[in-house]
């Protein structure tokens, strides 16, 4: 018996590292990326990851977190954006993904609008509304935030989980009096509606969040090189658009990527992107992100969502599910 178990256990092993080096070997990568309005659609743009690196990079657009997390769990994807909470709901599940980068802080680039006529003027007018958000994205976690923090009962409001695009579809429709989206969504929405909350304002009131790059942890073990060189072309980018906003202009280059793989107006770009915080390659690595703030805000987002009913279980410690280690790497550390 123990000879048979010490058997299973080297083939269980010596297949992990087959997977492992059948990864590293085929040197290609499924990018699972969506539609917010960022810097590193540049980087999309330029092919340079690609050129640096050697992978073949297949991007993939999804239309919320949500799927992003289910492609990555199936093993479709092994890199991909997502928002907080889903990326919370991912690791309270147990999915052996790992936080590397902060895409970026949300601040006010996600927001709350009603329809005109609706007749909404503040939270409690959303009782009986149709109110639109993807499941399981940022703008769900900050809808349900914001309605517990306004005493008003989730169960009175008519939430339906529709994607980007669909809630831009439903509002030109009419059959939705209310959405809580990003860009570019939500500047298409605010040109008959406005605004009554934005990520920004639930933030300050203790339920911060960002948008995370997460890799499949086997993975990246095994391209470790990639995954760094990812890190580091991300800073740059960042810090491109910091030193240089001013000049990201509707008919500016990095506008025009930006604006054709996020399939949104060049126009609206430079106002919609200025909305966001995009943390430096020191601040990624310090106590607020990577070192300890992302894992603490994934906890308290994880223990919101299990009062909601949205997971089943919490974790004692989501540290295990972030990493600073390619933001150390890249520093030279």
């Amino acid at each position: 018996m123990t000879t048979k178990r010490a058997l299973f256990r080297w083939l269980a092993a010596a297949g992990l590292m087959a997977t492992a080096t059948a990864f590293a070997q085929t040197k290609e990568v499924t990018f699972a990326y969506q539609d917010m309005l960022v810097p590193l659609r540049t980087i999309i743009e330029s092919g340079e990851l690609e050129k640096t690196t050697g992978y073949k990079i297949n991007w993939r657009q999804f239309g919320g977190g949500g799927d992003v997390i289910r492609a990555m769990a199936s093993g479709d994807v092994q890199i991909g954006e997502a928002g907080s909470s889903p990326i919370a709901a991912a690791a309270s599940q147990g999915q052996d993904i790992k936080l590397f980068w902060i895409l970026d802080d949300i601040a006010d680039a996600e927001a709350l609008v009603v329809r005109n006529g609706a007749g909404i003027n503040g939270w409690k007018d959303l009782k009986g509304k149709k109110v639109a958000t993807p499941f399981v994205s940022t703008s769900h976690y900050q809808l349900l935030v914001g309605l517990k923090l306004e005493g008003v009962d989730a169960k009175e409001v008519n939430v339906v989980n529709l994607r980007p695009p669909e809630i831009a579809a439903a509002w030109e429709r009419g059959d939705i009096d209310a959405a809580f989206i990003w860009d570019p969504v939500l500047s298409k929405i605010k040109a008959n509606g406005k605004a009554i909350a934005t990520s920004g304002s639930i933030g300050k009131k203790g339920y911060p969040t960002f948008d995370g790059l997460v890799v499949n942890a086997k993975w990246a073990a095994a391209n470790e090189g990639f995954v760094t060189a990812l890190v580091k072309a991300l800073a740059k980018a960042d810090d491109n658009y910091r030193q240089h906003s001013a000049q990201w202009t509707a008919d500016s280059a990095p506008v025009k990527a930006i604006a054709k793989w996020s399939k949104a107006d060049p126009k609206a770009v430079p106002a919609a992107i200025a909305l966001y915080r995009f943390p430096t390659l020191q601040e990624q690595n310090s106590a607020d992100w990577l070192g300890g703030g992302a894992a603490k805000a994934l906890a308290k987002t994880a223990v919101f969502l299990k009062e909601q009913g949205r997971v089943q279980d919490v974790k004692a410690d989501y540290a295990a599910f972030v990493t600073s280690d390619y933001v150390r790497q890249a520093l030279g550390k």
